[in-house]
């Protein structure tokens, strides 16, 4: 489904401070549903103020039950994914709050439109990628043949690689990457983050084993600061997630400090998602 062709005078952007506060306060007006999104994920505007924008809603209602995950929490973990983003510094993931809806309490989140030209992941005829690309793994072409699938070797994607292994992300496809004309990227789709266990799942696996940034290892300390027991974003997600996937996001911050590289492949859980787009 496409974005509206344009939005008022007024709108706001991700960047836009008020962004949460429009969300959160704003009049929501469903316009139709996007239908390749497997639980119920609503387009919509919503206006205060005088302010408009596009987003989109995502209500508990239309979440479908998962076998690893309580039911009725997924929209909680994408507005928690969104407050971890927030807490980096980076600014990943786009404005997302909590509230009540047309079909009542659900996750709002506001609409990103994309830079299509932009290229994130190739299949590459090759066995080891170009200069400026990763390697993610071979994938199936057809016919018996197989290519090299990759990833772009780009600071925004190594960002997002680095919260994806603090929240536990267990669905990182390439249709969840939104790169905009303004040059930032956003990732999307977070409802099956924090599970206490790991469930890591992702296409970004190009730096596994590769020593973090210090940029991110700085970035690290500060969310490990924040997630002490009575810190601004322990507080922050406790009602959003339970006990122990607190717990557990606060010793997975812990422990990439102490490994000093981003994580690999576990071996206990498939790697890569599925369809992997």
């Amino acid at each position: 489904m496409s974005a509206p062709e344009r939005i008022p005078p007024g709108g706001v952007t991700a960047t836009d401070p008020a962004g949460a506060e429009l969300l959160a306060h704003g009049v929501l007006t469903v316009r139709g549903r996007i239908s390749d999104a497997s639980n119920a994920a609503l387009y919509c505007t919503v206006t205060h103020e005088g302010r408009e924008a596009a987003c989109v809603y995502k209500p508990v209602a239309g979440e479908r039950p998962l076998w690893d995950f309580p039911d009725g929490t997924l929209a909680r973990r994408e507005v928690a994914a969104y407050e971890v983003s927030e807490a980096t510094g980076w600014g990943l993931v786009p404005p997302t709050v909590l509230r009540d809806g047309p079909y009542g309490e659900g996750m709002c989140q506001l609409w990103i439109e994309t830079a299509p030209e932009s290229e994130l992941l190739a299949l590459v005829d090759a066995r080891e990628p170009e200069p400026g690309w990763k390697a993610i793994g071979l994938a199936e072409v057809g016919e018996g043949r197989t290519a090299l699938l990759v990833h772009a070797d780009d600071e925004r994607l190594r960002r997002l690689a680095v919260l994806d292994a603090v929240i536990n992300n267990a669905d990182r496809k390439g249709g969840h990457l939104l790169p905009t004309a303004d040059g930032r990227l956003y990732g999307i789709d977070h409802g099956v983050t924090f599970n206490a266990e790991n469930k890591l799942r992702t296409l970004l696996w190009g730096w596994a084993g590769e020593p973090l940034t210090g940029e991110a290892l700085d970035v690290l300390k500060g969310l490990r600061a924040a997630l002490e027991p009575g810190g601004r974003l322990a507080v922050t997600l406790a009602p959003l997630i339970t006990p122990a996937e607190l717990d557990a996001t606060r010793a997975r911050a812990q422990a990439l400090l102490e490994a000093g590289t981003h994580p690999e492949p576990s071996g206990d859980w498939p790697a890569i998602p599925w369809p992997p787009v």
